[in-house]
């Protein structure tokens, strides 16, 4: 064992964040229990990706150049993200897309969320954190490269941030119930909090790329896929013409993901 942890530092400190992270997935399930509320794992999302960095950190025999800005970065994303989830959904029922989940796969469905919502998600956290541990296990120096890819992380985060606050105002104010929310970042694209995201991980990547880590290229191709097809874009916007018509004037003059001027009609 210490033959291989010796030989496989960086193998074997990613095992460690993917225990750790399971650990954390199973002890929100049985929270999830308690209140009858899967979808109390979105919250958890960013503290699951952000708790493999630090375990990384932890277990490494040594880092490199990077490691603290990649974790202070990180920490500022994490933080932000799980506080403003907690927050947008505190108080409310649970999110449609986990009751439709819980419906799809009666009876023992609590039981069946343990591996279908919450390890699950920690599995696809520990792939999208490996751009955190290419980057701090890296030991060659600063380059270009990271000055890059740093100012893509605070540029995404910037970006998702003030889209939210924006949503978050434009929601508040009850002249608005009904309406689209067009305006500021969201005249440009129609989820600008996802491309900021899209955004964060591919720096983070950039970092990685520095330290050689090429294969890490897998946080952010999986982002990518997340955000793009499976619970982001494409999940959001299945049925929202139907809920709410005004929305397809929008998607007709809205970019989708990537910001842009307003399509002429």
């Amino acid at each position: 064992m210490n033959t291989f942890i010796a030989n496989y530092p960086a193998l074997f400190a990613a095992f460690c964040g993917l225990g750790a992270m399971m650990a954390l997935a199973f002890c929100v399930w049985l929270v999830s229990l308690a209140k009858h509320d899967a979808s109390i794992v979105d919250s958890v999302w960013s503290v699951l990706i952000y708790l493999g960095g630090a375990v990384y950190v932890l277990v490494l025999p040594e880092t490199g150049p990077r490691t603290f800005w990649v974790m202070l970065l990180g920490a500022l994303w994490a933080l932000r993200l799980a506080g403003y989830i907690t927050w947008r959904n505190w108080g409310e029922p649970e999110d449609r897309r986990y009751v439709e989940i819980r419906a799809r796969n009666q009876p023992n469905y609590e039981r069946k969320s343990l591996y279908l919502v919450f390890e699950m998600q920690a599995v696809l956290a520990w792939i999208v954190s490996m751009a955190l541990l290419g980057a701090v296990a890296g030991k060659s120096a600063w380059t270009w490269l990271d000055s890059l890819g740093a100012s893509i992380v605070l540029f995404g985060l910037i970006f998702e941030t003030v889209g939210d606050a924006q949503l978050a105002t434009f929601k508040g104010n009850q002249d608005n119930r009904g309406k689209v929310m067009d305006k500021g970042l969201w005249y440009y694209t129609r989820h600008p909090n996802y491309f900021g995201e899209f955004c964060v991980w591919w720096g983070f990547f950039l970092m990685a790329l520095s330290a050689g880590a090429w294969w890490a290229i897998v946080s952010p191709l999986l982002m990518s896929q997340l955000l793009l097809k499976v619970s982001g874009v494409t999940l959001l916007e299945k049925d929202i013409s139907e809920r709410r018509p005004a929305y397809r004037d929008y998607i007709l003059r809205t970019n989708a993901f990537f910001p842009g001027p307003p399509k002429k009609s």
